[in-house]
């Protein structure tokens, strides 16, 4: 795999060469699963100005594609215009003739990842309910851009699959494959005048272009080709099958119990009135989604809110209204999150929870008590597997230098912080830490501020400083140890607290081998 990778890397570099285009950003390996799935070839790559992942979908109208350059130039205005939280995040674009270059925000496509779960038998039940969790929660997402597309933008997106879904680096699902994305109001809206000519891994049609062609749906409401579609998806993810249901093929009877698989009882109802074979009576995907958040009752005795209750969906709502909640709820939320941390997806608790909580002390309000420890007991969920996926194919695995980047260094920098509660916090928390701080950073960045603990006018602060003085020594400069420390200890031998006189003098003894022979002296 990792040879087809690299070939496909190389392959594109040489175009590149010998087209004379200057991108900016360094291709990386090319993502092979995504391999005929669309007209695009998917790359992971790097921006050169400031180093931070990216992906790459390129286009190359070869002799044999050519057909479908109105596809990738209709996919790139949609992807540039459309702008939303759900929808795959455009960063730039660099076009040659008909070649194109599209960077994104870096992405793994959802194929890869659905497909890797592990089916065995250990721990099944757990498995398949953290499973459907997750693909409730990604289904939440995937509903709220398509109701933003149908009502909002007044579109059909035309290309709804598992291949149009990609995930972010939390984990959370994007919508992709705009390559058909039309409005009545577009000049030549292009999936009700060629739409019949993408090539699409799966048919996912709805009866009525079945019947007459995608222009049929020009007289139709938005988006009920894409109701149709939303429930084809409902049913590949939840089976992990690449084949649509019966019910998709004439006479396209209704689907029966017998046919719902893993699909979730209280979703199976609105599953099959997104599959209703009539465009009039069909579940829009608002519909759906005002069910699952409970905005609107259920169907056929169907409860609904299945969405609302998800406790992914829960906890995005809460971290969204974060910084404006009260000090009492945000104790109680950190709380949830204490409880319920071995529980999330290893790449949400790294790339959404911890950040948040990061930037919770911007806001105020927030005990850095509980957070500074549960931030590092979110990180250690990085390296296992509490939902039975198999991480090395989620893509999402933590490595050293993204463990520094999103863990280390935002909590480094809170040293800075004046906060009595958070120097506190730090101090406690070091031995979670300390053998992941290199010298550079323990000398230039933490003691320039840990060092003004000596001096706090708290005794317990005082305390706190002096007893962690044993972890961080190793990495201290023999300028720190050999001068400004022993300065520091020289007055703490001398505090009016009897403890930290006591712990000064252990902690000087612990030294004494470490200093250079002038300071012994």
């Amino acid at each position: 795999m990792d040879l087809l990778r690299n070939l496909g890397s190389a392959a594109a570099s040489s175009l590149l060469q010998k087209s004379g285009i200057t991108l900016p950003y360094s291709l990386g390996s090319k993502v092979t699963e995504y391999d005929g799935k669309s007209i695009w070839n998917l790359y992971d790559a790097t921006k050169k100005d400031d180093s931070s992942v990216v992906s790459v979908f390129h286009f190359d109208a070869s002799a044999s594609n050519r057909h479908l350059v109105p596809f990738a130039k209709n996919a790139l205005k949609k992807l540039r215009t459309t702008r939303h939280p759900d929808i795959l995040k455009f960063l730039d674009v660099v076009e040659q003739g008909d070649s194109i270059w599209i960077m994104t925000e870096r992405v793994r496509p959802l194929r890869s990842v659905l497909f890797s779960w592990d089916n065995g038998a250990a721990k099944a039940k757990e498995k398949n309910k953290a499973r459907e969790e997750w693909t409730i929660w990604g289904l939440h997402r995937v509903a709220i851009a398509l109701s933003f597309l149908n009502d909002t933008c007044a579109s059909s997106h035309g290309n709804i699959s598992i291949d149009s879904i990609f995930l972010s680096p939390s984990g959370e699902w994007r919508l992709g494959g705009l390559e058909t994305l039309s409005s009545t109001k577009d000049e030549n809206p292009i999936l009700f005048t060629i739409g019949q000519q993408l090539p699409r891994p799966l048919d996912v049609s709805s009866p009525e272009v079945k019947k007459s062609g995608w222009n049929a749906l020009k007289e139709s409401p938005s988006g009920v080709c894409d109701a149709y579609a939303l429930g084809i998806l409902m049913h590949c993810v939840f089976n992990l099958t690449n084949e649509p249901p019966q019910t998709v093929h004439p006479p396209h009877s209704a689907p029966t119990a017998s046919s719902r698989g893993s699909i979730p009882t209280e979703i199976f109802p609105l599953f099959k009135k997104l599959l209703n074979p009539s465009a009039k009576p069909r579940l829009s995907c608002q519909v759906f989604l005002d069910i699952g958040m409970g905005v609107k009752a259920g169907v056929d005795g169907a409860p609904g809110r299945f969405f609302v209750d998800n406790h992914l969906v829960k906890v995005c709502s809460q971290l969204e209204g974060f910084p404006l909640a009260s000090d009492g709820e945000k104790l109680e939320f950190l709380k949830t999150l204490k409880e319920s941390a071995s529980s999330f997806p290893p790449e949400f608790a790294i790339h959404r929870l911890i950040p948040a909580l990061i930037a919770s002390f911007e806001h105020g309000g927030t005990s850095a008590a509980t957070v500074i420890p549960l931030i590092f007991e979110l990180s250690k969920i990085a390296n296992t597997d509490p939902v039975g996926l198999d991480q090395p194919k989620r893509g999402f695995q933590m490595d050293p230098a993204q463990y520094k980047t999103v863990i280390l260094m935002p909590v480094v920098k809170l040293y800075a912080r004046p906060d009595r509660g958070t120097r506190m916090a730090l101090l406690e928390a070091l031995p979670e830490y300390e053998g992941k701080l290199d010298e550079k950073t323990v000398q230039d960045t933490i003691w320039p501020h840990f060092q003004t603990g000596f001096a706090d006018t708290v005794p317990v602060i005082r305390e706190a400083t002096v007893k962690a003085v044993s972890v961080l020594a190793p990495k201290f400069s023999s300028r720190i140890l050999n001068n400004d420390l022993l300065r520091h200890l020289a007055k703490a031998q001398s505090d009016p607290e009897p403890s930290i006189r006591t712990n000064t003098c252990i902690l000087i003894a612990r030294l004494a081998p470490s200093l250079s022979a002038i300071t012994k002296k």
